[in-house]
């Protein structure tokens, strides 16, 4: 852990107290796609507390069934300062196995949508930081199927909504838990695009759910317009509406390769 420690150190990672925490908007009759997907990134990125931090698993399993394991830790804390112009800092960690241990992603997000973040990789192996720029947020986020972006980079600014449709999730079936999800839970669909040109998707399909703003399953599809991935999102509701994620899934549809994160404690 003292590489990781002389990471915080090197990247200025305070953790202070700033700001109270709020109560989550919910969608209502006649929203419009962008203040529906505000507060979905409200909920992803936990803006409804103060301060976040979690442990848990990652399940790196093959079409074979074959796994590898890590555990990491995650630490956010929001800002939103004027001084500096930071929203929030936010960091991931893996502490097992002795192989990945210290492997960590600092990130950066400021309050101006026209200011792109700041992220560095931490490599304990090489006592090195590698700055990632926004070209290599379609970059695997630690070895898993998951992207840069998808875990920690993705902001509301960085794609255009269009609500298409509403509609029953038909439940998502998980091969790790054996549990079906939020079978027949009303839903928006909503059409997200990169801004970004000739970047690395086309389009996703996001399932939000009618009642929180939370999204609960994404489809992701290539530049051709296939299907490639998709995500799996479960919540658990907490007092004043906190719905922190507690089981994340992510699937490969070529390779069937997948990527589970499941959480110890929040």
């Amino acid at each position: 852990m003292k590489s990781l420690k002389l990471f915080f150190l090197v990247c200025g990672l305070v953790l202070v107290l700033t700001q109270l925490a709020s109560a989550i908007d919910k969608p209502y009759e006649g929203i419009s796609a962008d203040e529906l997907m505000k507060i979905k990134y409200y909920i992803k990125h936990t803006k409804f507390a103060q301060d976040y931090q979690s442990t848990g698993h990652v399940w790196l399993i093959t079409k074979g069934g074959f796994k590898r394991h890590r555990k990491f830790l995650r630490s956010r804390i929001t800002l939103n300062r004027k001084s500096d112009g930071i929203d929030y800092k936010d960091v991931v960690a893996f502490t097992e196995p002795r192989n990945v241990k210290g492997l960590a992603i600092l990130t950066w997000t400021y309050s101006d949508p026209k200011k792109e973040q700041d992220a560095w990789l931490w490599l304990p192996s090489l006592r090195k930081i590698r700055r990632i720029s926004q070209s290599q947020a379609d970059d695997s986020f630690m070895g898993t199927d998951f992207t840069t972006e998808e875990i920690t980079i993705r902001r509301w600014e960085d794609e255009t909504y269009e609500i298409i449709g509403n509609k029953k999730f038909e439940g998502y079936h998980s091969e790790f838990t054996g549990k079906t999800y939020y079978e027949g839970l009303d839903c928006y669909l909503v059409e997200a695009k990169p801004k970004r040109k000739d970047w690395y998707y086309s389009k996703r399909i996001v399932w939000i759910n009618k009642n929180t703003g939370a999204s609960i399953f994404d489809e992701i599809y290539d530049t051709l317009g296939r299907k490639a991935r998709t995500i799996f999102r479960e919540y658990q509701e907490y007092e004043k509406g906190y719905l922190p994620q507690t089981l994340l899934e992510c699937k490969n549809l070529r390779t069937g390769h997948r990527t589970i994160i499941t959480f110890d404690e929040i």
